[in-house]
């Protein structure tokens, strides 16, 4: 687990981009249960998170249709909440960072850390803009 001030500004990336930090596996269902669109983005310490996965989520919402609920959980730190993410993305395995969308509680498109690894957050962006004028 890595200590909160340590995770502070990269919670803090996302939440001022309107994502909704979850920390328990009932506010994870919740929101991804509920009706219409939910980007899940599980946040991390490592280096693609920062130059890539963080800027390309905050990029794609510059896009016409987004989803409804943005939310985020922490790989190393909210372990309750990654886990229950990450269950709901089956068949994919876990990876951190990654992101995915999901429509009236069906996962619909999934960004794995190997999408993310060595990618300009650019291209992310617009995999991810694909999707919200697909399902958004």
């Amino acid at each position: 687990m890595y200590p909160a001030e340590l995770v502070k500004p990269m919670r803090d990336d996302l939440a001022s981009a309107g994502f909704e930090e979850l920390y328990t596996a009932g506010a994870v269902e919740n929101a991804i249960k509920g009706e219409g669109t939910t980007l899940v983005v599980v946040n991390s310490v490592c280096g693609c998170a920062a130059a890539n996965a963080r800027p390309a989520a905050k990029m794609s919402l510059k896009n016409d249709k987004t989803p409804a609920r943005l939310v985020t959980v922490f790989a190393g730190v909210d372990r309750e909440a990654v886990d229950a993410a990450r269950n709901m993305m089956v068949p994919f395995p876990p990876s951190s960072p990654s992101m995915a969308l999901f429509k009236d509680g069906e996962l619909v498109h999934m960004i794995e850390r190997h999408h993310i690894e060595g990618r300009p957050a650019e291209m992310i962006a617009e995999n991810l803009v694909q999707a919200f004028d697909e399902y958004c």
